[in-house]
């Protein structure tokens, strides 16, 4: 059987404690963002609970392992390191999956 080569996509479920999630949100924002930015992302985007609740899901697609690795460490570097990061914020500890997905599941020309 042939082999596919499979996108990474990362998908993290996190809730903010008491009186803190816009705050979270822009920083989850700024992190989605600055993965966009990085090489080897497909896409990446933050969505808020749709009844409005402090729970957000952060979902990104990656090229490969090593474009996961390098958006990693430059959230890591440059937003964690200005801003003390987003552990402080968060009610509980996130979920976090890294999933296989293959590229002729992904429709990146239309909605």
């Amino acid at each position: 059987m042939k082999s596919k080569k499979l996108y990474w996509m990362e998908t993290v479920v996190c809730s903010a404690r008491k009186g803190v999630d816009a705050r979270l949100e822009r920083m989850l924002e700024a992190r989605q963002e600055m993965r966009r930015r990085c090489e080897g992302c497909i896409r990446a985007w933050v969505s808020r609970s749709i009844d409005n609740q402090p729970m957000f899901l952060l979902q990104a697609i990656y090229e490969s392992e090593d474009a996961w690795r390098e958006s990693s460490k430059k959230v890591s570097e440059e937003l964690d390191s200005r801003d003390g990061g987003i552990e402080t914020l968060l009610g509980g500890p996130p979920l976090v999956g890294i999933f296989g997905l293959d590229p002729k599941n992904l429709n990146l020309k239309g909605h």
